[in-house]
């Protein structure tokens, strides 16, 4: 895509001092992006519901709410936890770097901003969102269900298939801070031991989900894969096993249960007549004479002996 057709990056710049906004503004306009304006953090958290910026630069010290305060709770959500924050701030002390960085932010520059050296800064951090949100698409279009966690089990990031599984499974992924449910928080727990599975099962109603472990990408970050544990019904089973259609694989099942072919065409509400064919069309895919031995074909099958 040419650099006139890409769309103009959104920068949200939030502020509460009208000079440093004036300032930013026209900088950040004459580079060619889109600038949006917010005074205080509670103000930015509104705005970003309404609309999702590409990059945020974040005052520190404000009132009410402050820029750490506000950074922490982006990154819960689920619209902007992806969005990069650049701190700006006249304190330049190694803790209130910390503070800034814990917080969520991915740098800080100190007042008074020199604009070309920020403008360089955003540049950067957008392509390297842009190249992760790529590799996450890309990752969800493959089909893997792929998310990092960390050891309380609050989801970092996850493909939006991650996402929709979760959420369609259990009510604890639902919100807008999503965690893994209480039984793969724990399990998260005891990965640091040695004896610890490498995979958790999880049951929601009669679906069940597996999550297994992958790496350690940070500290406090594991990644992690989602796979739904889908157990086929038994008469897909010998249907797909024994090369069988749908009928005839729904009369060797009930068979295989122990009924007679009156109590199976009461069953499969067909005649008397009609379950006999099929059984002879059983008989003869499966290359046997009776009933015990089309049962046996259908037991160890399903028991997948086969």
């Amino acid at each position: 895509m040419s650099e006139q057709a890409r769309p103009r990056d959104i920068v949200l710049v939030v502020d509460d001092s009208p000079d440093n906004l004036g300032m930013l503004t026209t900088a950040i306009e004459e580079a060619g992006m889109t600038v949006l304006v917010a005074m205080d953090g509670g103000s930015a958290l509104r705005l970003v519901e309404q609309i999702t910026p590409d990059i945020i630069l974040m005052d520190a010290v404000m009132p009410g709410m402050d820029g750490f305060e506000a950074t922490r709770l982006l990154k819960r959500s689920q619209g902007a936890g992806h969005v990069p924050i650049i701190f700006m701030t006249g304190l330049n002390e190694t803790e209130d770097v910390v503070r800034g960085l814990s917080a969520g932010g991915v740098d800080y520059v100190v007042k008074p901003i020199v604009p070309d050296q920020l403008l360089a800064r955003i540049r950067v951090h957008l392509a390297n969102a842009r190249a992760q949100q790529s590799a996450r698409v890309a990752l969800d279009a493959s089909g893997r269900f792929l998310l990092s966690s960390n050891a309380a089990g609050q989801v970092l990031w996850a493909t939006p298939q991650a996402r929709r599984l979760l959420a369609d499974l259990f009510t604890e992924a639902s919100g807008e801070e999503l965690h893994l449910p209480p039984d793969a928080q724990e399990w998260i727990a005891g990965l640091t031991g040695a004896s610890a599975p490498p995979q958790v099962s999880l049951s929601s109603g009669e679906r069940r989900l597996q999550i297994s472990f992958l790496a350690r990408t940070g500290p406090d970050e594991l990644l992690l894969r989602l796979a739904e544990e889908r157990t086929a019904l038994p008469e897909a089973v010998l249907r797909e096993k024994l090369s069988l259609t749908a009928r005839e694989a729904e009369v060797l099942l009930w068979l295989a249960r122990g009924k007679a072919n009156k109590d199976i065409a009461d069953i499969l509400e067909l005649s008397h007549r009609t379950v006999s064919k099929h059984l002879e069309q059983v008989f003869s895919k499966l290359g046997v004479e009776n009933r015990a031995s089309a049962a046996a074909v259908a037991i160890r099958a399903m028991s997948q002996e086969v």
